[in-house]
Parts: structure tokens; C-alpha cells; sequence
């Protein structure tokens, strides 16, 4: 930020370029191949262990607000060689360049053509998963629910989803109040990174900050999913406020309209749509203004009926697992948060 105010460069590109200097070490008992899935990039992570018995597959999609670049080459290699699955790390589309829904599209458009040829990277059609977290994890769960209604797929095993971002409402739940300020990713971040990845206004800023993008009869109509009364009491005992909203502005809403699209907010999809959804596991971190999007995500899976295995990182941060072994900054809740994923999926 202090580079973006003398002028030598913006804090997005300076973090795209942070991030894409990242290297790690190719493990010697995976093989890792760089491909093109209907022309979207994709990297494959396989088990080098011969064995002629289909794996696991799961679609990957990084997290890092959808707009700094995939920095997780070391999460899909460790998932791959703790799992034995075969890990498919979609490199979709970044924005603010690529407008949505360019994103969603990207992950659907690679998700099907895995899915119709899964034998081709060693893959069991009936054990498909689709992952991700933070960014990652919305475009995973708004995939999933999509591919849930495709009869001419295999049918989905199982989601995994990383601290999701959910809907893009209500930014005064619980979680968002408490923890507005924690690293990684604070209140304010979550409004400005959604108005870059609509390449919105940023002008708007506030008033999406109080909620005066909402209107009245969708936030009535929104209640029984998205109400802090369905935050269980124990996440509500410090810091917690209710909060009521400005007044309503028809010219954001007309402006970020997208953000009530169900492809926007995965946690406004229909009953008809949310009953179908496959096995699901739910990461959430205490210390996150998204603890609450996550929690509630479950509980509308639950009373569908859809089985949840969830996970609290009660010591963890937004982004965690990206440290799980980062050197000095290594947090032991990202290696708990991993093997608690890597259980999950080899109960597959």
C-alpha cells in the first residue's frame, strides 16, 4: 500500500507478483503435470505408487481472493501424497481483468470435462470431489451445486470447503464484528476485494460496508438462511453487537446487483437445489470475519438433510493452511486443518 501511494505500483499487482515467486520443491512421490482442460490451465498432482486401481479425484480451486494468483502448490502437493488422490489445481481466470462470472465458468467448464473423462487421469467417476477455500471455496461450492442438476455426469462424491465466502449481504455478522481487524483478511478487505472482482465502484465502499445495497424485501425474503439467530450463542459472547442497517440505496444495489445472483451467493440457492448437494466438509477458523458465512452454509446443508463433517480451527486464522509449513511463519493450525481434510477425503 505504501508502494501504491508514491506511485511505483498497486497493491494488487504487487501482491500478484509476491505471490507468483513462490516456489517449492517437487516431492519425489508425486508426478505433477502442467494441462489444458477445454483451454483452462490446470495443474495435475498424481501418486508416482504404481497401481492399476482408479483414485480419488478432486478439483481444486485456489483461494487468495480470486484476484492474486494461485499460491497453493504445496497444499495440493501435500494433499495429493497424504490422500493418494489425484489433485487437479484449476488456474482460472484472475480478476479484476476477467470479469465474472469468467471465474465460475473457468472451474465449471475444467469440473466437466474431468468429470467426463476421468479415467484419463486415473480417476474413480464415482469418487469425484470438488475443494477449495476462502474465494476458492465459494467458486467450489457454486460449482458443485450446479453439476448437483447435471444428469449426464457422474455424480459428485463429496465438497470440501475451506472457510467459504458464502453470500455477499450481510458484512456485520457476528464474525465480521469480532474479528474485523485479524490478519489475514479483515472486514474491509472482504467489501474491497468483492467490489475489485465485480471491478466495481469503489466509491461504494461504504454504504456495501453498512448495507445499503440490500434491499428490503430481499433481506425478508433472505431471513430464515441469513440471520445471525442461526449463529449458535457461543460464537455471539464477545464483541457481538446487532446490527440494524442504513438506509436502503437503489442506486448501489442497481450497480452490484450481481452479488444476489446464486452464482454470487451460493448460500441463497433454492431447497430444491441445496437438497441434492453431495457429502460435504466445512472448515471454519475462529479468528476469520468468514467463521460465520462458513457456519451458516452448514446449517442450511444440515436441515436439507446433507451430511456435514465439520472442522473448527479454534486456534486458527483466514488462510491457515496456506502456513502450514512456511518456515518461521509455520502455524501449527494449518497442518491440524490439513489432516483433518486428508481424513476426510480418504473416507471416501
Amino acid at each position: 500500500m505504501v508502494l501504491e501511494k508514491m506511485g511505483i505500483c498497486n497493491y494488487i499487482s504487487f501482491m500478484q507478483f509476491v505471490l507468483g515467486m513462490r516456489i517449492h520443491g517437487m516431492n519425489p512421490k508425486l508426478c505433477i503435470r502442467n494441462l489444458e482442460l477445454e483451454k483452462v490451465p490446470v495443474r495435475v498432482y498424481q501418486h508416482r505408487a504404481s497401481s492399476s486401481v482408479l483414485r480419488r479425484g478432486a478439483l481444486f480451486f485456489h483461494g487468495d481472493s480470486g484476484i492474486f494468483g494461485n499460491a497453493y502448490d504445496h497444499v495440493c502437493q501435500y494433499l495429493a501424497r497424504e490422500s493418494e488422490a489425484v489433485v487437479a489445481s484449476v488456474e482460472y481466470g484472475l480478476a479484476p481483468e476477467h470479469k465474472p462470472p469468467a471465474q465460475y465458468e473457468d472451474c465449471l467448464t475444467a469440473a466437466i470435462h474431468f468429470m467426463r473423462n476421468p479415467e484419463d487421469y486415473g480417476v474413480d467417476p464415482t469418487r469425484i470431489i470438488i475443494a477449495g477455500d476462502s474465494a476458492g471455496a465459494y467458486l467450489a461450492a457454486t460449482t458443485t451445486q450446479t453439476l448437483t442438476s447435471r444428469p449426464d455426469l457422474p455424480k459428485l462424491r463429496a465438497q470440501v470447503l475451506m472457510y467459504p465466502f458464502v453470500q455477499g449481504l450481510d458484512f456485520n455478522l457476528p464474525s465480521y464484528q469480532q474479528y474485523c481487524r485479524v490478519p489475514m483478511l479483515s472486514r474491509e478487505q472482504v467489501v474491497f476485494f468483492a467490489l475489485q472482482w465485480l471491478n466495481g465502484d469503489l466509491s461504494l465502499f461504504k454504504p456495501v460496508l453498512e448495507g445499503a445495497h440490500i434491499p428490503p424485501e430481499i433481506r425478508l425474503k433472505y431471513r430464515k438462511w441469513l440471520s445471525p439467530d442461526n449463529i449458535p450463542k457461543e460464537f455471539k459472547v464477545k464483541d457481538y453487537k446487532p446490527h440494524f442497517p442504513t438506509e436502503y440505496r437503489k442506486d448501489i444495489y442497481e450497480q452490484i446487483r450481481v452479488l444476489f445472483d446464486l452464482v454470487a451467493s451460493p448460500l441463497l440457492a433454492e431447497d430444491a437445489i441445496v437438497c441434492q448437494l453431495p457429502e460435504t466438509f466445512i472448515m471454519t477458523c475462529e479468528y476469520d470475519v468468514l467463521r460465520d458465512d462458513g457456519l451458516l452454509y452448514k446449517k442450511r446443508l444440515e436441515d436439507s438433510g446433507v451430511p456435514v463433517t465439520w472442522y473448527h480451527g479454534e486456534n486458527a486464522f483466514h488462510g491457515i493452511i496456506n502456513l502450514f509449513d512456511n518456515g518461521m511463519l509455520t502455524f501449527p493450525a494449518g497442518k491440524r486443518g490439513l489432516e483433518n481434510i486428508v481424513n476426510f477425503l480418504r473416507g471416501l
